[in-house]
């Protein structure tokens, strides 16, 4: 049989993991704190259907809708991208700066296309968000992980690895990190932007949390510090409209976008028009703000259910981080624990989450004992019983 290309056998250990998120969002039967999938009650259900109703017929928008459209996006929904979420975030986007995105991976996988060649350098956090990883290693990067903290980058090893290995990419998710829930502060933001401009290297902003605050002070992304164009934002409607719908966007300098757009028409010629639309009037209509409040407030009760719970029901020794928004934290496991070899034992428990060791590329250590756990999905009382069956059997091994 003809052999695969050299870039799946790189890439296949993210790619299995990628396929365990996905795989534990359709069970039923199991209470999954695996996947990063938003409250199910916060799909805006009864407004698609009533938006798609009204433009849906030859007289509004129908054909449109269902033809070929500008691999840029549709002008509506870019503009809406700009004046809903970029500007009222402090972001002077204009309308050329913005592509439209089949979700917020794609966005990543254009800069990767437009970037990275097999070998060169991307810095990431340590831990950081898998699929990302394997986005970079389909295009055979080297991926070499820099020492984090409790506020993001550590700026001095960042600037050390950047001086040691000259990389085309940073890779950074700023607020509400993926896996880990942590915050980049404010004065690191600002030196990653510096550090890009300094050493000329571009900065791949990942940042679909952001609205998703519940705490806290709201902070300005790195692409409001970028005075010479090295950060590109990157960005999802999965959070806060429909992950079904596929939508995101990418921010950028109008060189860049324009580039992108090349890419595009390469690899899918479009974003699915349909759903763009829909998207659009959804924000036209002024549905987002009412939206966005409840999605907080429902979120921030998943949050501070769990927060509760851990503390409740996890015995002495095991620790999490507090995430002042997003979907996710991070739980560290005592006594030589591993998350991995304790996944099976959980799972027949009827519960799911993903192990830390998938978050983790080369350069720092891997973390066995870690595990990425999502309160997005379940409702609290569900939460409460699945950590109470984690912790009954995370117990049992300290015996």
């Amino acid at each position: 049989m003809t052999a695969f290309s050299n870039r799946i056998p790189y890439m296949r250990e993210a790619a299995d993991v990628v396929r365990i998120l996905f795989e534990s969002l359709s069970d039923p039967g199991t209470i999954s704190f695996g996947g990063g999938a938003p409250a199910k009650e916060m799909l805006p259900v009864d407004e698609v259907a009533a938006i798609t109703k009204d433009i849906l017929t030859k007289e509004a928008q129908g054909y449109p809708m269902l033809q070929y459209g500008n691999p840029m996006g549709f002008p509506a929904l870019r503009q809406a991208v700009v004046e809903h979420l970029l500007v009222p975030g402090g972001l002077p986007a204009k309308y050329e700066n913005i592509i439209i995105s089949s979700g917020g991976m794609e966005g990543v996988s254009l800069a990767g296309h437009l970037y990275l060649d097999p070998g060169d350098v991307v810095l990431v956090e340590s831990p950081t968000f898998v699929q990302s990883l394997e986005t970079f290693q389909f295009f055979q990067a080297n991926i070499v992980a820099v020492e984090t903290d409790d506020h993001g980058f550590v700026i001095e090893a960042l600037e050390d690895n950047i001086k040691k290995h000259h990389p085309k990419l940073i890779y950074v998710i700023p607020t509400f990190q993926n896996p880990s829930g942590r915050t980049t502060t404010l004065e690191r933001r600002k030196a990653i932007a510096e550090l890009a401009s300094r050493y000329d290297v571009m900065v791949l902003e990942d940042d679909p949390y952001f609205e998703l605050r519940y705490s806290g002070q709201a902070l300005p992304p790195v692409k409001s510090f970028d005075k010479t164009g090295h950060v590109m934002y990157a960005n999802s409607f999965s959070k806060i409209f429909a992950p079904g719908c596929r939508l995101g966007y990418v921010y950028a300098e109008k060189e860049i976008v324009d580039r992108m757009y090349d890419v595009k028409t390469a690899l899918n010629s479009m974003t699915t028009v349909l759903p763009q639309v829909i998207c659009a009037e959804f924000f036209n209509r002024g549905l987002y703000p009412g939206q966005l409040k409840r999605n907080r407030a429902v979120h921030c009760e998943r949050r501070d259910a769990m927060m509760n719970s851990l503390s409740a029901h996890m015995p002495e020794g095991v620790t999490w981080v507090y995430p002042d928004g997003g979907l996710f934290t991070w739980a560290q496991l005592p006594g030589g624990l591993s998350s991995t070899d304790l996944l099976p034992e959980i799972m027949a428990a009827g519960v799911t989450y993903l192990p830390g060791r998938q978050f983790f590329a080369e350069g720092q250590p891997i973390l066995d004992n870690c595990m990425r756990l999502s309160f997005g999905q379940m409702p609290p009382e569900v939460i409460d019983q699945g950590i109470q069956k984690m912790a009954k059997v995370i117990k049992s091994k300290l015996r």
